[in-house]
């Protein structure tokens, strides 16, 4: 197998023959913004990815995983990282391995994480192999089998499509058996009725009730203003960014595709409130929440620490994210923007001199920016959960012509508030109007 190093090596010599066949070379010309943030993006996600996809193509990645767990560890069994780094990484690469294979250095590097993510996809289900993944090793497999599975909703033809028959009938038989556990009442519910809802779109067996309860409680629990509550309490922390928002609009677009607009599982009133219309909402809440995530982000390219799980790093901003990919972005938010914002927020995460967020082996470690083992860490947190960080990166799916990389950068809200400019006045969601609009 081709490793990280020979396969980087081999792509600085196809560039150079290329050079020399070329003839003169040309004069250097500065890059537009928008494709030197790319290269940027695209650099860290090879980064991320490439020593997890390439040791799980080969087997070896629970052999050579440099695991890292919390200094409060709850004791549960720590196989579940595994599950949790690949899940969390395919989830938010998903996007840009869909793009077509071309010529070019990024598309070199993305045609070769796609062959090793499709092995790593099959071992994670193969008994035989070493990487085989720890579905019976406890509930926490209900939170990252729904991460893997939002991973083929996000790339189905290009990540699911292609898997052999043997591999997609097995990864059914383990979405299924994990009707062995029962969610917690709280963000756990939308993770099985993702699963579910996969099911559903591959044409298996699935538990409808699982979906039933997820869909309706989440709706139950919007407190307004773009935020959803975490259960019955509110709790002010990024799980609205790391789970709620984005798949609960993902169960419910998948029950609209496969049973249509006015199934029964979309009704929250009476026939005439069906799945188009609940959609719609749900989107202009995420929206409007990243609205507020774009605002969070602080001149310097900052953004608020509270709440738990801040470890995950630029998973906080995932809804911001999503939308760009998506070309969902509401219009209070330019594609500039945005752009600026993001890129902005990963050098200040990835580039502090003498703060690696990596270890010797490639691997992320505990901390936020940089290594840090007394980073307030959760019980559950091991550095397999830092992977959801790769979620930030889905506009990779959008391809370099695509308007999000060649519009010129533009100041974010919260660098024009603090520079002196004009800047747009924020405004409160109105729930109780039938239209859903700024108020």
């Amino acid at each position: 197998m081709t490793s990280v190093r020979t396969f980087t090596a081999t792509l600085m010599l196809m560039l150079c023959v290329a050079t020399v066949f070329a003839g003169k070379p040309r004069k250097a010309t500065a890059q537009p913004d928008g494709a030197a943030d790319r290269a940027y993006w695209v650099e860290q996600a090879w980064r991320l990815a490439a020593p997890v996809l390439e040791n799980m193509a080969a087997g070896t990645l629970q052999q050579n995983f440099a695991l890292e767990v919390s200094q409060s560890w709850d004791g549960r069994d720590p196989k579940v990282a595994y599950m949790e780094c690949f899940g969390r990484l395919m989830a938010g690469i998903a996007p840009w391995l869909s793009l077509p294979d071309d010529a070019t250095p990024e598309g070199l590097k993305r045609r070769q994480l796609r062959e090793w993510a499709l092995r790593a996809y099959a071992n994670a289900v193969d008994p035989e192999s070493p990487d085989y993944l720890g579905w019976t090793h406890g509930s926490q497999t209900l939170v990252d089998a729904a991460y893997l599975v939002e991973s083929f909703i996000r790339g189905y033809d290009a990540l699911w499509v292609p898997l052999d028959s043997i591999t997609k009938a097995r990864y059914v038989a383990e979405l299924q058996g994990l009707h062995r556990y029962a969610p917690p009442y709280s963000n756990w519910l939308v993770f099985v009725a993702l699963e579910e809802a996969f099911l559903m779109k591959v044409g298996a067996t699935y538990d409808e009730y699982r979906i039933h309860v997820g869909v309706n409680k989440i709706e139950e629990w919007y407190v307004g203003d773009g935020w959803y509550s975490d259960g019955q309490a509110f709790a002010f922390d990024y799980y609205n960014s790391f789970v709620i928002q984005p798949m609960y609009s993902e169960v419910v677009n998948i029950i609209r595709e496969v049973r249509g607009d006015q199934d029964r599982l979309l009704h929250r009133v009476g026939p005439n409130d069906g799945g188009e219309r609940r959609a719609a909402q749900i989107l202009e809440r995420m929206q409007k929440f990243g609205v507020i995530l774009e605002r969070f982000i602080s001149p310097e390219g900052t953004f608020p620490v509270f709440g738990r799980s801040i470890p995950y790093r630029m998973a906080a901003l995932q809804p911001l994210a999503l939308l760009a990919w998506q070309k969902r972005l509401p219009a209070e938010l330019h594609e500039g923007q945005v752009r600026a914002g993001l890129t902005a927020v990963m050098h200040r995460m990835y580039d502090r001199d003498g703060a690696s967020c990596y270890n010797d082996s490639g691997f992320l470690t505990i901390g936020f920016v940089g290594h840090a083992a007394q980073t307030p860490v959760d019980s559950y947190t091991n550095n397999g959960s830092l992977y959801m960080t790769s979620l930030s990166l889905m506009p990779l799916g959008l391809p370099a012509t695509d308007t999000f990389w060649t519009v010129p950068a533009e100041k974010w809200t919260s660098k024009k508030a603090w520079e002196g400019d004009d800047f747009p006045k924020d405004h409160k969601w109105d729930i109780n109007r039938e239209e859903y609009q700024w108020k």
